[in-house]
């Protein structure tokens, strides 16, 4: 066998990174090293199969029939190389490697960072990087393995997988409520102060006030950051859109017409088909999965 004209499994594993994240800057950036250096590599890979592994389109770098066929001979280089550093580490652990997970910061606090902590406890050779963000579906996914998107989707060149519902409601604190009272109806929230997402800057117009049908509010503190929102209503700035699994149970926070006003929105998991075929993404959707199912009570109430 000549092993000159075999393609360079280094090669094969930087196209399997390009299939995952979409764009030459993402997986130079995940592998240390340069797109240049990616380009080259790729280009070198082309000459070895004697044709094309990638072609361009609007949502990033997408297999060719050619690309695909080496991606699965690099997914089984992939999956050797693990079990053998498995072995060698004497771990039984077969889950390494980086995973890169886009998520709204709420959901990403509260569900994905304690499965992912979980996770890597009984995966110690496992890296996490959860990045906050609260918008739309990415056409191109560039730079993560798998996001985490709320509200209606518009997806092509991915699957998605159904997380969970939950609720947006309103809520006020003890504070506001003795100092400035309660609206009776929902016309009332009018005469009060209001507590949401900066709407010019939002993606998901399913979680900002616009969007709900209520009346035009005397005035309104607005906050990229959920957090900052629960922080600001905490301290009396007005009445807040918050999703019901931070807030549930916590004194600080009293329900607000709850039996008039309340919206459910959907939580999906986003990734393309080929990071969907790696065991690290699978078993970060599982264990987020599972958290939220044990949790679902707190989704729900």
């Amino acid at each position: 066998m000549d092993l000159r004209r075999l393609p360079s499994p280094d090669d094969l594993l930087i196209l399997l990174t390009v299939a995952r994240l979409g764009r030459f800057n993402a997986v130079a950036e995940t592998l240390g090293t340069t797109h240049t250096t990616i380009s080259r590599r790729i280009l070198a890979l082309d000459k070895q199969l004697g044709g094309r592994t990638l072609e361009r389109s609007p949502h990033g770098w997408e297999l060719t029939e050619l690309g695909s066929q080496a991606v699965a001979a690099a997914e089984a280089i992939e999956g050797t190389l693990g079990a053998l550093s498995s072995t060698i580490a004497r771990t039984g652990d077969l889950l390494a490697g980086m995973v890169r997970i886009a998520t709204p910061d709420g959901f990403g606090a509260a569900f994905v960072a304690p499965a992912l902590v979980r996770l890597q406890q009984e995966h110690p050779l496992l890296n996490v990087e959860i990045l906050s963000a609260t918008r739309k579906v990415s056409q191109n996914r560039s730079g993560v393995d798998l996001e985490v998107v709320v509200g209606n989707l518009d997806v092509t060149n991915a699957q998605t997988i159904f997380l969970s519902n939950y609720f947006l409601r309103l809520y006020a604190s003890p504070q506001y409520a003795r100092e400035r009272g309660l609206p009776v109806t929902l016309d009332d929230v009018r005469q009060h102060g209001f507590v949401s997402y900066v709407e010019s800057a939002l993606q998901v117009a399913e979680l900002g006030h616009r969007s709900t049908q209520l009346p035009v509010p005397r005035s309104s503190f607005q906050a990229t950051s959920i957090f900052a929102q629960l922080e600001a209503v905490r301290r009396g700035a007005g009445i807040g859109l918050l999703p019901n699994f931070l807030v549930v149970g916590n004194p600080d926070f009293l329900p607000v017409l709850p039996d008039d006003f309340q919206r459910q929105l959907p939580i999906w998991a986003v990734a393309r088909s080929e990071s969907l075929r790696s065991a690290p993404v699978q078993a970060v959707i599982e264990a987020v999965r599972m958290e939220v199912s044990e949790r679902q009570a707190v989704l729900a109430g």
